[in-house]
């Protein structure tokens, strides 16, 4: 036992085992180690295999059971490197893989976010548009309320002349008509009030004026029991006054129509224009709606 401690410690200590120790694996120099102390003993066992020393014999199976186990050991290591480095292997795919896939992602978010600054930019142009339309809209419909009331309120001015005229032409006709034989100073004052609405004709005035100075300088040199029952001349006068009477009445009429066919076109104009105001305004909340998520997103 002491020559074979012997031999084992003189390896070690040799010099080459010592440039070994400094470039081997700790399980490496076990083992080399190992087979060095077991060549050792397997001699000293040969040298005394005569004495029959048994010692040897137990230390040459310890030593046979490190080296198993230190290659035991060297085994399990290169088993778990060779996991470890099939671990790397994979991590590195893995992540190789996850940045490309990151990469691709990147690339696609910003064409989405060149797409939708492109929509929210067009989006605000057609709400602008929107607007300018909104806003001329309404101030059409504000120049059309204005020049509707300018119109009915001179179709009132000039419904109410014909109407005083032709009221004054029906009393005056039948005024003149029922003094046909019986010429009263009264029987023209329905005549004369003739002259002052703005309607009649100068022409008719100059007439109308004509005529009742004659009938009233007649009347003044007829005594007083010979005007009753005198004929009256007065037909020229009552068709004219009649003439002006179907004309007014017909001029009325087409003034009612006309502005019936105003008020008509007016109703429509602001129907129209206040269907496009309210779909012009639906449309412009859904585009600042949508505007909105666009840059949400």
């Amino acid at each position: 036992w002491a020559q074979a401690y012997l031999l084992l410690s003189r390896a070690i200590l040799s010099d080459k085992m010592q440039r070994v120790l400094a470039m081997t694996p700790l399980w490496a120099l076990t083992l080399s180690a190992l087979s060095h102390t077991v060549a050792a003993t397997v001699v000293v066992e040969k040298r005394s295999a005569r004495s029959g020393v048994t010692p040897v014999q137990k230390v040459i199976e310890l030593m046979e059971g490190m080296l198993a186990k230190g290659k035991a050991e060297k085994h399990d290591e290169q088993v778990q490197f060779a996991a470890y480095k099939q671990f790397c292997d994979d991590t590195t795919i893995e992540k190789k893989r996850a940045i490309a896939e990151a990469n691709e992602k990147i690339e696609v978010l910003k064409a989405d976010i060149e797409k939708y600054t492109a929509t929210a930019a067009k989006l605000t142009e057609e709400i602008a548009a929107h607007d300018e339309d909104i806003s001329v809209w309404k101030g059409d419909q504000k120049a059309a309320t204005k020049v509707r009331e300018l119109e009915k309120a001179d179709y009132d001015a000039m419904h109410a002349d014909y109407s005083e005229s032709i009221d004054a032409l029906e009393r005056a006709i039948a005024a003149l008509k029922k003094q046909a034989y019986d010429r009263k100073q009264s029987s023209f004052v329905q005549v004369s009030a003739l002259q002052k609405l703005s309607l009649i004709p100068e022409s008719a005035k100059r007439a109308i004026d004509a005529f009742i100075q004659d009938e009233t300088s007649e009347g003044l040199e007829v005594s007083a029991p010979e005007a009753y029952g005198f004929e009256f001349q007065s037909h020229g006068v009552i068709e004219m006054l009649e003439k002006l009477l179907d004309k007014f009445m017909a001029e009325r009429t087409d003034l009612e129509k006309t502005e019936m066919n105003s008020k008509h076109a007016y109703d429509m104009l602001m129907q129209d224009l206040t269907a496009q105001i309210e779909q012009a305004t639906q449309d412009r909340e859904e585009k600042a709606e949508l505007k909105a998520k666009t840059l949400q997103a």
